[in-house]
């Protein structure tokens, strides 16, 4: 099946990453993928939640919102509303457990490192690009206070990327614009560490259930996707 921009089933969006895009920001980028675009910052803190108080370990949370405009119609904020959506808080617990996952937390003494994902620009695909651009971010950030001798070592253990996966009339794509996502019999969001381990597989039919043999197809795509992110994030920090 032709897809809408001319890409093969197991081709990923065009992705651009400008570190820095937030200067006062610990660490920060800019990722953009097709025409998603999310600002990551991280943010240091100087306390931890209760629960880690006096433990000497410290914390990496996240918090995500889409700008008014990022999609087709005006979004009201969620800080009007007085409430976080179930979408949001679902998106940025993902976020903060696939960066916890290959962070060691001990390393960070009793401090906080808050990775806010502002959506500029939604165009499917906008938890997975949360994810890939905040491991850059935490790295810019983790890197900075290792040489200022705040923290003693790098705490990232191996890197983390996250993928899209679409079901469209019986083909597999990688990486979906909004038009397959929205029309999709099913999607995937998956994410995965530098050791070929996947960190977290969500899967939803949302018109057909989908086989096994589809499932395994999903993963097997998943996996070469995110393995070319992880070249874009270390082709990204390398002139740190």
């Amino acid at each position: 099946m032709p897809r809408i921009d001319g890409r093969g089933p197991d081709q990923l969006r065009s992705i651009k990453i400008t570190p820095g895009f937030q200067p006062y920001a610990e660490g920060s980028v800019l990722i953009e993928q097709g025409n998603t675009r999310v600002a990551v910052s991280v943010s240091m803190e100087e306390r931890v939640p209760q629960f880690l108080k006096n433990t000497g370990t410290g914390w990496v949370t996240a918090e995500y919102a889409m700008l008014p405009r990022a999609t087709s119609t005006r979004t009201q904020r969620e800080s009007v509303q007085g409430k976080l959506s179930g979408r949001g808080q679902e998106i940025q617990r993902l976020v903060g457990r696939s960066l916890r996952a290959v962070t060691d937390l001990s390393a960070l003494g009793e401090r906080s490192f808050v990775v806010d994902c502002d959506v500029l620009h939604a165009d499917a695909g906008t938890r997975t690009a949360a994810i890939t651009g905040g491991y850059i971010a935490l790295f810019i950030a983790f890197e900075k206070l290792r040489r200022l001798g705040v923290i003693k070592q790098m705490p990232l253990r191996t890197q983390v990327a996250a993928v899209s996966v679409a079901v469209n009339r019986g083909n597999i794509l990688l990486d979906p614009c909004f038009e397959e996502d929205c029309s999709a019999e099913s999607d995937f969001n998956l994410v995965m560490n530098g050791n070929g381990e996947f960190i977290e597989v969500q899967g939803t039919a949302e018109k057909k259930a989908f086989s096994k043999t589809v499932l395994d197809g999903v993963l097997d795509l998943a996996e070469a996707g995110i393995r070319r992110l992880f070249e874009i994030q270390l082709e990204a920090v390398k002139s740190l």
